[in-house]
């Protein structure tokens, strides 16, 4: 039906035209920029950090709210677990700050955390951050300068991996391919958001909404009865919920990338980041479906970033992209030779930026070429386990992880229904 060039010709068409795009797309955006006048400030700004506060992660913590603080929030409210609040409270005293509010809930659950805080949220904006980020001072402005406009409900920054003093050879190959990680998602966000908006997800390392969206009685329903495959109840996948109702209810999302909005966090540099990998594959699965056959905004909004990061949750398979090339490919060699060529050069050409800035992650490109294949046997495995919500990789993560994906019975989806209706007011 078809000759061997023109499914060559669409095979290559297809894999490369979104990253010849994205790459320029990349390279024209940038971000929206401060005002000279600006009606928000770091004062109209609280600081929600969802924690499990274990002993062993203390300093950390610290660390994280001493960079926060220096931002000038108006409050930061750290939400924890029953067991722990006394721990977190003795750690603020320690600060010698009455800007830190500490809030308990009995079981570990991101969600569950987040909405223990908002009703006690004064200001127009929240920021949810993680307990293992670092925060320039120059953050907040650049944050706030998209929610100048009302149109803007949700905003995103960079991110970078605070990378180890002193590496062992191990983990400078782990803390590589977690560095690549993110500096891949900063270049899907940017590009994304240039072309139509869009973007993967808003993360929740570090992002910004306008609390009257987090705040509505509408939303927290949604938020607190998410349902998976008409049956489990879904209590993961936080930030990933949160981007897809900024879509489905009209808010524009920003992406903020400068170097002075880019924050810094840390991703295990061991064996470990395997299983923060198959997490995310899992998550990326679930939020994608829904996007793009249960909730289907994203076709008509941001058709873009539909083909060139929700549909590579189905499409997007190295070894089986890279093998079809070769195999219906002209052998002859002025055809051949460019696109094994373009074949290497599309592995790294994202990471420029990073190589420039740390030569000697050079040496570790065959390694990164290697993992990219390997990751498509994990999320082939992912696709296949999206019951799983464990985490795998942190102490105390998964004490309650049957909570985050709970099974439904039918009565039990109805009155979720109920719920729903009711805070929406469609009932």
């Amino acid at each position: 039906m078809f000759s061997q060039h023109a499914v060559f010709f669409a095979f290559l068409t297809y894999r490369y035209f979104r990253l010849i795009v994205n790459i320029v797309a990349f390279y024209l955006i940038r971000p929206i920029a401060i005002p000279e006048n600006p009606r928000l400030t770091s004062q109209d700004i609280t600081v929600v950090i969802p924690s499990l506060a274990l002993e062993k992660d203390r300093d950390e913590l610290w660390e994280t709210v001493h960079s926060i603080l220096a931002t000038d929030p108006f409050q930061i409210i750290l939400v924890t677990i029953d067991e722990n609040v006394e721990r977190v409270k003795l750690m603020v005293k320690n600060m010698t700050t009455d800007n830190v509010r500490v809030l308990s809930v009995n079981h570990p659950n991101k969600r569950r955390q987040m909405v223990r805080a908002i009703p006690e949220i004064r200001t127009n904006i929240t920021v949810f951050a993680d307990d293992d980020v670092r925060w320039p001072r120059t953050l907040l402005p650049w944050m706030l300068a998209p929610l100048e406009n009302d149109e803007f409900g949700g905003v995103g920054t960079n991110q970078k991996l605070r990378r180890a003093e002193d590496p062992t050879l191990s983990e400078r190959i782990w803390g590589y391919l977690g560095a690549l990680y993110l500096l891949r998602r900063n270049f899907d966000c940017a590009a994304c958001n240039y072309m139509d908006g869009g973007l993967p997800c808003l993360s929740g390392r570090t992002v910004a909404y306008r609390t009257k969206i987090i705040s509505d009685d509408a939303f927290t329903c949604g938020f607190t009865h998410e349902e998976w495959n008409s049956e489990y109840q879904l209590n993961a996948d936080d930030d990933n919920f949160i981007t897809r109702w900024l879509v489905s209810h009209g808010h524009k999302i920003a992406f903020q990338y400068h170097r002075q909005a880019e924050v810094e966090t840390t991703l295990e540099n061991n064996p470990k980041f395997l299983k923060q990998c198959l997490r995310w594959s899992r998550s990326n699965w679930r939020s994608n479906i829904t996007s793009m056959f249960v909730e289907r905004h994203i076709w008509r909004q941001q058709p873009w970033s539909t083909y060139a990061v929700h549909l590579t949750t189905l499409t997007h398979w190295a070894i089986l992209w890279d093998a079809g090339l070769l195999y219906f490919c002209p052998k002859n060699i002025e055809i051949f030779a460019p696109v094994v060529a373009l074949i290497f050069i599309s592995k790294w050409i994202k990471f420029v930026g990073h190589y420039i800035r740390y030569p000697v992650d050079v040496l570790l490109v065959p390694v990164s070429i290697l993992f990219g294949y390997f990751h498509g046997f994990f999320k082939l495995y992912a696709a296949c386990t999206l019951h799983i919500t464990a985490w795998g990789s942190r102490e105390g993560a998964d004490t309650n992880d049957a909570y985050r994906m709970i099974h439904l019975t039918r009565t039990d989806r109805d009155h979720a229904a109920e719920i729903r209706a009711l805070a929406s007011g469609t009932q």
